[in-house]
């Protein structure tokens, strides 16, 4: 049965991120569980408990662990509940992890003690017992609820999708079974130390650390007499069970936007068309964001009034336990928190952000090169004066005549030094718009656009120091092409006889097109980039280059005349052609003489060339910055994060080589039935969860 469950699994398709992996390579699967696989019988290798949990996923490393949790673990893989786990349990529990819900799978395989396929009481009665939470507040295993799933004689088996709905409303009847408890003169109200108790016991896998720590202010901020009563404690478990709801209604208030201010009521009138979201639950919601972000909201007889915005719910929110895993080339953490920033660190960063910049550009720059050409030669032909016939009659026939006379590689006339000097231009333009928006972000990680208007252009401002004699030699060379017959000119000559200030010829043309160039293209991109993410503000890869295309379009082609009288400024004027002394003078006699059609002359090149230039520049800057991730404490790129699971930072993450497939997320699932359902298995805890440190505490004196 587990070779044809397996084999079923290996022809599932599973796409990678999303909530789906891509599954493993069969043969490099069996080689791994060969390496891990300590026990032989009837030539046919097995793991033990030991071999799967602490040696192959690296739990409970340490001398001192819980032999029974161990054991009671490595259960879930072995489906024939003989305490071996064969290669076909092993790849159909790697098949398993793949599914969108294999945490409630893996969850229901914990409490499957006898392989059946149904859950008994008396093996949901012996795994519970086990766990952390029955030790601290013991359940009524007598109760009412129980008998509703189980019978009043608990003989009712439960099924896999009875006991997902199991799971769920027995979290909710212990929460209420904490209030009795604490509740013992039957008042109908506990005191806020019992509700942070019960909380932080039995609730403390939707509580983030935030959250935590701020239990008793948000308690006594509404109740009076420093007591919580019973609608309050049940509004204040349902809102944390229905953020992502939360998040919804605010998407829906914003129209998808996540900088958006939102008041009560728009936030209250949102709520009741879309769902019943009572009153209490958005009071409660409103004054925990201003006791997380004191952001000033009001106490008023309707309850508290402010504005939130999407951060604000996303503090309160944690990560659900599986979202989207990038598999990073490297990894490194230079601080331990962004408290620890100093100088230094500041300035690695944004040695780190120049280096990608700078791969990034060459990237970019390469790509549309060809394109980049034709537009210099197309806003360099002069019309109305005594050159004649026009060499060029549109971009096309520009793009065909090049590779004609000069062929392929004269598409690529100038390209060396441009690469020389695009490395640095788009590296500062990059880490300069990133360091600027950083200064410009609130408490909440908002930036206003006028934050972001003046970065970019200051970004653009900032390249000009490379631009400018990049572009004069670039351009010299991708009209010498022009001349038949004419000798082969090179760079170095070129910088020469223009000497240190002639470089700078065009310096206030060039000044102008680049700074409104990137006033208009960075917030575009920022805001384009925004509204093609997902539901969880996750960018693909695929949407990253389409927002920063798209955003290159009306950036390059509004910056067009500016960029024609760069180019006019910067060419040697050949016999016969108008002269130009600066910006004002070459604008007026190409008005004159040409018309004003002239200053959008190679416009659709360079809207060809720019947008997918930046969208690949941008694109690979975000990627690179995702792939080769250094934490410095500081922003990351909106939409680039990685989404991991919930409580899973840092070493909780899998890095070993030999987690493949759907085994990469093994240790966030297994991790994941203690941070969503609270079933925490004494030595059952990694060390730096933000939601189980209280856990973790009480799992050590096991």
């Amino acid at each position: 049965m587990n070779s044809m469950l397996g084999s079923f699994l290996t022809k599932t398709h599973c796409q990678e991120g999303g909530g789906y992996l891509k599954r493993a390579n069969p043969d490099q699967l069996h080689e791994i569980f060969n390496k891990y696989a300590s026990v032989e019988r009837n030539g046919e290798r097995f793991m033990n408990a030991d071999d799967f949990i602490r040696r192959y996923l690296k739990l409970f490393e340490g001398n001192n662990f819980d032999a029974n949790s161990v054991r009671l673990l490595a259960g879930i893989v072995d489906t024939n509940k003989d305490s071996l786990i064969s290669y076909a349990e092993f790849q159909a529990f790697e098949g398993l992890l793949c599914f969108p819900d294999a945490l409630y799978k893996t969850a229901f395989q914990l409490f499957d003690t006898n392989g059946n396929g149904v859950v008994s009481f008396a093996e949901f009665v012996e795994v519970m017992r086990k766990t952390v939470l029955h030790e601290r507040i013991p359940f009524n295993m007598e109760s009412p609820f129980i008998q509703l799933y189980f019978g009043r004689n608990k003989q009712r088996a439960i099924s896999y999708s009875e006991f997902s709905q199991f799971l769920h409303d027995f979290h909710e009847e212990y929460a209420i079974e904490g209030f009795r408890k604490a509740d013992r003169n039957g008042t109908g109200f506990i005191s806020v130390l019992d509700f942070q108790d019960i909380m932080i016991n039995i609730k403390s896998h939707l509580l983030t650390k935030q959250v935590q720590s701020h239990l008793i202010e948000t308690a006594s901020g509404s109740q009076i007499g420093n007591k919580v009563s019973f609608p309050y404690f049940i509004a204040f478990n349902s809102l944390l069970n229905n953020m992502e709801l939360a998040k919804r209604i605010y998407l829906n208030v914003t129209n998808g936007h996540r900088n958006q201010e939102v008041s009560k009521d728009e936030f209250m009138h949102s709520a009741q068309v879309m769902s019943q979201m009572t009153p209490l639950e958005v009071d409660i919601l409103f004054q925990l964001c201003d006791v997380l972000h004191q952001s000033g909201l009001l106490l008023t007889e309707n309850g508290f009034d402010g504005r939130i915005v999407y951060n604000d719910l996303n503090a309160i929110a944690p990560e659900q336990y599986f979202k989207q895993i990038t598999n990073r080339l490297a990894e490194i953490k230079a601080v331990s928190s962004p408290e620890d920033r100093g100088v230094v660190i500041q300035v690695l960063e944004s040695a780190y952000r120049f280096a990608l910049g700078s791969i990034a550009g060459a990237v970019g720059a390469t790509a549309v090169y060809p394109i980049d050409l034709v537009k210099t030669r197309m806003q360099n032909q002069r019309t109305g004066s005594f050159v004649g016939e026009l060499m060029y009659r549109n971009s096309i026939d520009c793009f065909k005549k090049v590779i004609r006379h000069e062929g392929v590689f004269g598409l690529y006339r100038g390209l060396v030094p441009q690469l020389l000097g695009v490395a640095p231009e788009k590296a500062i333009k990059l880490t300069a718009n990133d360091f600027i928006r950083d200064k410009f972000y609130d408490k909440n990680g908002n930036i206003p656009v006028y934050g972001e208007i003046f970065a970019g252009g200051f970004a653009g401002g900032c390249q000009v120091i490379f631009t400018n004699p990049l572009e004069i030699v670039k351009i010299r060379l991708q009209v010498a092409g022009e001349i038949a017959g004419g000798s082969r000119m090179r760079a170095w000559p070129v910088v020469k006889d223009l000497g240190l200030f002639g470089l700078y010829k065009g310096a206030r043309a060039c000044l102008m097109r680049d700074v409104t160039f990137s006033a208009i293209y960075f917030p575009l991109y920022a805001h384009t980039k925004a509204s093609m993410a997902d539901e969880n503000g996750y960018n693909s890869p695929l949407t990253l280059l389409l927002s920063g295309a798209i955003a290159g379009v009306p950036a390059a082609s509004l910056v067009t005349p500016a960029d024609v009288i760069k180019t006019r400024l910067q060419v040697v004027a050949r016999q016969g052609q108008t002269t130009y002394t600066g910006i004002a003078d070459a604008a007026r006699k190409i008005y004159r003489e040409e018309g004003p059609r002239a200053f959008w002359k190679g416009a659709t090149a360079r809207v060809f060339r720019s947008s997918p230039q930046f969208g690949v520049t941008l694109f690979t800057y975000e990627l690179l910055q995702r792939y080769l991730y250094i934490d410095f404490g500081g922003t990351r790129p909106t939409g680039s994060e990685q989404k991991v699971p919930a409580g899973l930072e840092g070493e909780q993450k899998s890095r070993s080589p030999d987690h493949i497939g759907g085994y990469s997320v093994a240790l966030p699932i297994f991790s994941g039935i203690e941070t969503k359902f609270g079933l925490c298995l004494p030595k059952f805890s990694i060390p730096s969860s933000s939601t189980s440190s209280s856990s973790s505490s009480s799992s050590d004196k096991k």
